[in-house]
């Protein structure tokens, strides 16, 4: 099953951009993936099972540098927009 993803994440200290940057690194490179950025939100689609495990490591690694952090998140079954 095919999932879109659209993640927003506020660390919440002054040098907020270098965490965010490094958040979309962990994400990138994974050619079953489609990824998509923009100034607010970064964008994931593919499938459930690749995604999520995905996202549990990614969370979990920038959670223990950075607790002070909020993620937004948004789900949807199979949508998929071009940018």
């Amino acid at each position: 099953m095919n999932v879109t993803v659209d993640i927003s994440l506020y660390p919440l200290k002054k040098a907020y951009r270098q965490p965010i940057f490094e958040f979309i690194d962990h994400l990138t490179g994974r050619s079953e993936i489609e990824l998509t950025y923009n100034s607010m939100s970064t964008t994931l689609f593919g499938e459930y099972s690749v995604i999520m495990p995905l996202l549990e490591t990614a969370f979990e690694n920038h959670l223990e540098n950075i607790p002070e952090s909020v993620f937004v998140l948004k789900i949807s079954g199979g949508c998929h927009t071009e940018n």
